[in-house]
């Protein structure tokens, strides 16, 4: 056993051959895109809070790219507290949703555009 190897580096999961991180990155933008156009262009309010999950999960896993990339664990500590958020948002969107929709029986986010006391 060498003296250079710590424990932290020999539990290091081998790199993959051929894939970098802009592949990685690749992936999270074009997520991300897809939840953003989903976003702007859909007005179900259902579809727009999947859309906004989606941009959440391609920003985790940039996160967790760059931290692998740098060796370091930040990174992957922080996406644990975006999933944190991101789970809260869940709850009190959807709870939100059907409280609306029992409202209006509509899911159209035209139909609460205009909110009238």
């Amino acid at each position: 056993m060498s003296g250079s190897w710590t424990i932290a580096q020999a539990s290091l999961p081998a790199p993959m051959d051929g894939v970098t991180l802009a592949h990685y990155l690749l992936v999270s933008a074009a997520m991300f895109t897809i939840g953003l156009v989903g976003f702007l262009t859909r007005r179900n309010l259902i579809i727009m809070f999947l859309c906004t999950e989606l941009m959440f999960q391609a920003a985790g896993i940039a996160l967790i790219a760059f931290s692998r990339f740098h060796l370091h664990m930040t990174g992957q500590t922080f996406v644990i507290f975006v999933l944190t958020v991101a789970a809260a948002e869940a709850a009190l969107a959807l709870a939100l949703v059907v409280l609306l929709y029992r409202r209006k029986d509509s899911l159209s986010a035209e139909a609460w555009a205009e909110m009238k006391g």
